[in-house]
């Protein structure tokens, strides 16, 4: 027979979700919601107010009161009834008091008790996005940042890991916090890239690291960018050569290095730590298609100067490559690989460099971008090449049939 319907009473169920609540609390306004939803909308309201009062509330978590009474009370009705899925005992939630009393636990000497507060706000960081938040505005990543940089005054190693690891938890939780931390601090850049110069065979730590250094590169102000070093450079591009590290590691590498390009001497600086030659090499280990969109992204700016180009030409392969890539991985690897080549076409060719570009199948594929069904603009960019050296190339088999051709076929 049908079991009888339990009616739910009215007030265990929450205002937002209507369903029974599992861990109570109440507002300053005194109405009562499931945790879990009053602060998803605290956290997404356009208007910040109570959802049935209309009351202005804070964004904070610590106005939120638990309710011991109607939890207990919600607990015993959904044991007495069978049928009704019983209402789970939740954990207490983290409190502000808790997480300051372990922020000051790292004011210790590089002791246990150090150690202990370390590993405890490791963990809670990795626990949830409740306990990442109350962290955030307790100011765990400040203090964390403190840590990384007294580790890295101190040549010391200790939990830098898990410093490492929390920084990063936090970091999509305050991002603007994080922006105003870490955006001009000369001393966190300086801590990862000593990461990198004396720890690189601790392959977990430069994970963390380079992650890091992406993310304070794409927040950084002008002037920390246009303040890097050759040695940070020479730095990330041992990164690239090293074929024990992830490939996470590798394409924050690649994007560090992007986000730097637009500081003209800052492409000097990649230049002159031999980043062409490795940015090849990478290549030729045939990684995934976004790797090689980058790598090829930075080839391109990096020979728009000489020396750029110079180190492009010094390496046997260079040409080859990026002639067998045209056409075979996607539109913007074609963009970058047709400005390479024109821009040594341009400002590079001698007469070696133009016989190589015969011999290894550039003209081939310039020949066969003009057939294929890419971009106009790419059309053109590939004739206005094979216009500027038809003397020499002319007795190529392709090129008489497109070279003095002004129309597209």
């Amino acid at each position: 027979y049908a079991m009888e319907e339990v009616e739910t009473p009215q007030y265990f169920l929450c205002p937002i979700s209507f369903q029974i609540m599992e861990d109570p609390v109440t507002t300053v306004t005194g109405i009562t919601y499931d945790r879990e939803s009053i602060e998803q909308w605290l956290l997404k309201a356009k208007e910040c107010v109570c959802p049935v009062t209309k009351q202005p509330l804070s964004r904070s978590f610590q106005y939120l009161t638990p309710n011991h009474t109607l939890r207990r009370l919600i607990q015993a009705w959904s044991s007495s009834n069978t049928g009704v899925e019983r209402v789970s005992t939740t954990k207490t939630p983290l409190n502000m008091i808790h997480v300051k009393k372990l922020v000051k636990g790292l004011d210790a000497p590089r002791d246990y008790s150090f150690q202990t507060s370390l590993e405890k706000l490791h963990a809670l960081a990795s626990q949830s996005e409740r306990n990442r938040i109350c962290m955030a505005e307790a100011g765990v990543a400040k203090a964390m940042v403190k840590v990384i940089n007294q580790n890295f005054q101190n040549r010391n190693t200790t939990c830098m890991e898990e410093a490492l690891r929390v920084v990063h938890l936090l970091w999509n939780t305050d991002h603007n916090g994080m922006r105003t931390l870490v955006g001009e601090n000369f001393d966190f850049i300086n801590s990862l890239t000593w990461i990198l110069q004396h720890h690189l065979d601790n392959k977990k730590m430069v994970n963390e690291a380079m992650t890091l250094l992406k993310l304070t590169i794409e927040v950084a102000d002008s002037t920390l960018l246009g303040s890097l070093s050759l040695e940070f450079f020479k730095e990330i591009v041992r990164v690239l050569r090293n074929k024990a590290l992830s490939q996470q590691a590798i394409k924050s590498a690649l994007h560090v290095l992007t986000q730097t390009l637009p500081v003209a001497r800052n492409r000097t600086k990649i230049v002159e730590a031999g980043a062409v030659a490795e940015l090849i090499e990478l290549e030729l280990e045939k990684p995934e298609k976004n790797i090689t969109e980058l790598i090829f992204n930075l080839l391109a700016h990096l020979c728009s100067c000489a020396e750029g180009r110079e180190q492009f030409l010094r390496h046997g392969a260079g040409i080859a490559l990026v002639s067998k890539r045209v056409l075979r991985v996607s539109a913007a690897t074609d963009d970058r690989a047709i400005h390479v080549f024109s821009v040594i076409a341009k400002f590079s060719a001698s007469d070696e460099v133009v016989l190589e570009m015969l011999r290894v199948g550039a003209v081939s594929k310039l020949c066969m971008v003009m057939q294929a069904d890419c971009a106009s603009y790419l059309k053109e960019k590939a004739r206005e090449i094979l216009r500027l050296h038809s003397k020499v190339w002319n007795n190529s088999p392709c090129i008489q049939v497109y070279l003095l051709t002004r129309h597209q076929r």
